[in-house]
């Protein structure tokens, strides 16, 4: 059989079978999911995407071993504050990463998640990045999130495959990370209108959040911040 053969099939048996769908009450491995038409359905999940902002400028202007730090430092903070807030890491690609909170309070482990993260950056990475290398690199980063029901599928060839997020949540906290990084944080409305008030609110009670319409989406409103939350 060709390679020509082998898509062939393979399109042949996904567009012609039925999905099998089940509710998750966990997120899955690649390994818990069949390759055919087997999905897990979440009814409500936020999404979280972590993105290093600028990196293409990083790589075409600095050291290899200068840009190579950068990513490592960043994505670690990213990933350690993902777990440490309960959400799962489901993808790293190239410089940002995703994560997935599945708990009641979900949005606003995201937020508070985010919220760290601006914390991390600003505060522990940099700061470790200018005693380490003469520069005045400044690192910077977005945050997106979103949340929606979302399934999960598995993907790819055998040996060599891994989960795919499907609904909008997962689309619409990627795209926000392509916003203005002079606001590390964007969130759809509907994770704003989820928050409690210690998500809402700066140490005065002022209101952390500004409201935008986004023009790339309809006008659809989310929220930017520019806070964040110290933690130890």
């Amino acid at each position: 059989m060709t390679v020509a053969d082998d898509i062939t099939a393979n399109a042949k048996a996904t567009y012609g079978t039925k999905w099998e769908v089940r509710d998750g009450t966990v997120v899955p491995e690649a390994s818990d999911l069949k390759l055919s038409n087997d999905a897990v359905h979440f009814e409500k999940a936020t999404v979280l995407y972590a993105d290093l902002d600028g990196s293409t400028s990083l790589v075409e202007k600095k050291k290899w071993e200068f840009s190579g730090e950068v990513y490592k430092t960043f994505l670690y903070a990213a990933s350690r504050l993902i777990r440490k807030h309960g959400g799962s890491i489901v993808s790293y690609d190239g410089d940002r990463v995703m994560g997935i909170f599945i708990s009641n309070s979900q949005r606003n482990e995201a937020v508070s998640c985010a919220l760290e993260i601006n914390y991390a950056v600003k505060n522990l990475v940099q700061p470790e990045l200018g005693r380490n290398w003469k520069t005045d690199f400044k690192i910077r980063h977005i945050v997106g999130i979103d949340t929606s029901p979302i399934r999960a599928a598995r993907t790819g060839v055998r040996g060599d495959n891994d989960l795919v997020w499907i609904g909008n949540a997962a689309n619409l906290a990627a795209k926000l990370t392509a916003l203005n990084a002079e606001y590390p944080i964007w969130i759809t409305k509907r994770v704003h209108d989820g928050l409690n008030d210690a998500q809402k609110l700066g140490p005065a009670g002022e209101s952390i959040w500004r409201k935008w319409k986004w023009s790339q989406h309809n006008d659809d409103e989310v929220w930017s911040s520019t806070y964040w939350r110290k933690f130890s």
